[in-house]
């Protein structure tokens, strides 16, 4: 966990787009003022509006385990007085600490992986990436994707893409990975994936590595787990009563953990029966926001 203000010289302009921005705000209910905590800052996109709307006298904290993605939320944030910061959202309490800040009005959480970091062609999140099989956010910590496909047993690996991709073929897959290892980059994983499962006819709605790919990226980076942390224990701790949290998920088993942490009416006040969904506009012009599901609470 580091303060950062990060030297953007070299650094590309961002792609990414936010999704449901007016969803995001009209959620958070923003007023001048407030102290909001953006847990996966990214490109900044999010945090900007919000900076907009709590000004002035509010402070927005933006956190993220990508040094590449705060070098993009370092340009977008500008001159707003934002506190940017290389942590993951499960160090929240450590770092409102460091702060003296007991705790804050608002809470953003985009779990989404970013349009920036697909595109990097060095991080191995992408099917035609021929650099290492990486897809760690923050590359100074944890495990790297190929070091799990090389070295997990064909029963873990298929238990892996089975509970974090949902994917049906996953002991065929498991088995052709283990008899075709070492695999070293994305790439090499999709062609072994698409080897391994059965092509329907037609138009294929999307690549048949997505959920292995899914699967892998959540493995590495302990998604589901930082999750569950951040629910049980990270918001009730760092949220005021009466403030609320955003989530924006992207796949069903983020969907499914955020929306059984609001229905505890003991801690929860949900705003959001059913999950807000991207306009047919937006899917138009931001083919990404297709699968994002957004749902919010008051903490009571």
């Amino acid at each position: 966990m580091s303060d950062t203000t990060p030297d953007d010289s070299t650094t590309t302009p961002p792609i990414h787009v936010p999704v449901l921005p007016r969803e995001v705000t009209e959620l958070l209910d923003l007023t001048p003022g407030l102290t909001v905590v953006d847990g996966t800052v990214g490109a900044g996109g999010h945090a900007r509006l919000i900076q907009e709307l709590i000004q002035p006298a509010g402070r927005l904290i933006g956190l993220d385990r990508d040094p590449m993605m705060l070098k993009h939320a370092e340009r977008a944030l500008r001159g707003s007085g934002s506190t940017l910061v290389h942590a993951g959202y499960t160090e929240l309490p450590d770092v409102l600490a460091r702060l003296q800040i007991p705790a804050v009005d608002r809470v953003l959480l985009d779990l989404g992986l970013s349009s920036d970091q697909l595109a990097d062609s060095e991080r191995g999140f992408s099917f035609d990436s021929e650099a290492a099989l990486d897809m760690r956010y923050d590359t100074t910590e944890g495990v790297p994707a190929w070091d799990i496909v090389n070295r997990a047993a064909e029963k873990e690996l298929a238990r892996i893409f089975y509970e974090y991709g949902e994917e049906r073929y996953s002991r065929r897959i498991a088995r052709r990975i283990v008899n075709q290892r070492p695999v070293a980059t994305a790439v090499e994983l999709a062609r072994i994936v698409r080897s391994a499962v059965p092509h329907p006819k037609g138009r294929q709605r999307i690549h048949p590595a997505t959920r292995v790919f899914q699967a892998l990226r959540i493995a590495a980076n302990h998604e589901l787990q930082q999750l569950e942390t951040l629910l049980d224990e990270v918001l009730p701790r760092c949220l005021k009563p009466g403030g609320r949290a955003v989530f924006i998920t992207f796949h069903s088993l983020e969907d499914r953990l955020v929306k059984q942490a609001f229905r505890d009416r003991n801690r929860w006040k949900n705003l959001t029966k059913k999950p807000l969904r991207a306009s047919a506009s937006e899917q138009r012009e931001n083919p990404r926001s297709r699968s994002a599901k957004l749902r919010a609470a008051v903490k009571l």
